[in-house]
């Protein structure tokens, strides 16, 4: 049986959530959208007993929170959503395997990239005119690593801090907020420089 959240830290947490392949679909789900563990199985195309399994698990572990539910023919479905993005510490990323690792970070590309695609095809993308978009393709050295990566965490802890305030504030007043998303990124390339067919490369 899944241990209890509360008995461990948020990054042991983490690394036990995901650490089934079947999880990481599930939670990738969820951050997509509300849905069920009926509509997760067939969507998965897995056994219903299975996905209600992992869903138990990814709800002690914190991954997960049910907003709803409603009767059908004599049970009860509920609904679920993600809860916050996956956060690793330093040292509890450095922990698991390089395989766990690409699996987490597919996740969690996938989750941007579909945001990106939706948000284009639906017209909000560059409905503000002071949507931010940028990257710099560098050359760094060890040094010069280590300050981007410090930089970035920084970023994201005030991304954090103003999420957390602005929901306080529209609790506060009862209006609605508008849905945007804040992404950082930085990673080491292959050598030379491109443009990737997703068609032909089967990216996401």
């Amino acid at each position: 049986m899944p241990v209890k959240a509360k008995s461990i830290d948020k990054g042991q947490r983490l690394v036990q959530a995901v650490a089934h392949p079947i999880r990481l679909e599930v939670l990738r789900i969820f951050y997509y959208r509300i849905a069920s563990p009926n509509e997760v199985a067939k969507e998965l195309k897995a056994s219903l007993g299975t996905i209600a399994y992992h869903v138990r698990v990814l709800k002690d572990f914190g991954c997960i929170e049910e907003i709803s539910s409603r009767p059908v023919r004599g049970a009860t479905e509920h609904f679920y959503r993600a809860t916050v993005p996956p956060h690793f510490e330093d040292r509890d990323w450095a922990e698991l395997p390089k395989k766990s690792r690409e699996d987490v970070s597919t996740m969690a590309l996938q989750g941007v990239i579909g945001e990106v695609v939706r948000a284009c095809q639906e017209g909000t993308f560059d409905a503000r005119k002071d949507r931010h978009l940028s990257w710099v393709p560098m050359e760094v050295d060890a040094q010069g690593w280590r300050e981007l990566v410090s930089k970035q965490l920084e970023l994201l802890h005030e991304m954090m801090r103003i999420k957390a305030e602005s929901t306080e504030r529209l609790l506060e007043t009862g209006e609605s907020g508008q849905r945007v998303v804040g992404a950082t990124v930085g990673f080491e390339t292959p050598p030379g420089f491109g443009f990737v067919d997703p068609e032909r490369h089967g990216v996401f």
